[in-house]
């Protein structure tokens, strides 16, 4: 595969994984309680306007955006306020992980804006799990920690 399609490739799995944060994010803000709502609503917009990029930044590698599903599984129930912030911190460990490999794929200020998604991800899943890893983006890649599926559902 060329540099151009393995970077094509990371930004559209970026953008399934945005689609599906902003999906997810809608499940937390009908369970989160009312001390968390407002960095859930910060979360949900900021996961928007990245999805929103990663839309144009496909148009730019000549590919079409890849549409968002009706639904995506969620790796667990999310009855009540306490696992909605368990899956607000799965959503972000998985984008972690995901614009870890667009950085990895992409050069210039593609790298940069993939860069600097990674640490927003990082910094809000430690808020979410009141904790950090040492490497953010590989944690669920070393511990096979269940992280939401961007696999949308039938």
């Amino acid at each position: 595969m060329s540099a151009r399609k393995d970077e094509l490739a990371a930004v559209q799995a970026a953008l399934r994984a945005e689609h599906a944060a902003v999906y997810g994010y809608g499940v937390v803000g009908g369970r989160i309680g009312d001390a968390r709502r407002a960095e859930a609503r910060t979360a949900y917009d900021a996961h928007r306007a990245r999805r929103d990029e990663l839309r144009r930044a496909v148009r730019e590698l000549d590919g079409a955006p890849e549409p968002s599903a009706a639904a995506y599984a969620l790796p667990f129930p999310v009855p009540d306020a306490a696992a909605a912030v368990r899956l607000a911190a799965a959503l972000e460990e998985r984008l972690a992980g995901v614009y870890a490999d667009l950085v990895r794929a992409a050069e210039g200020a593609r790298r940069a804006a993939a860069a600097e998604a990674l640490r927003e991800a990082a910094v809000r899943a430690a808020r979410w799990r009141g904790g950090s890893v040492a490497f953010p983006g590989l944690a669920e890649r070393a511990d096979g920690s269940g992280t939401p599926s961007a696999t949308p559902r039938a």
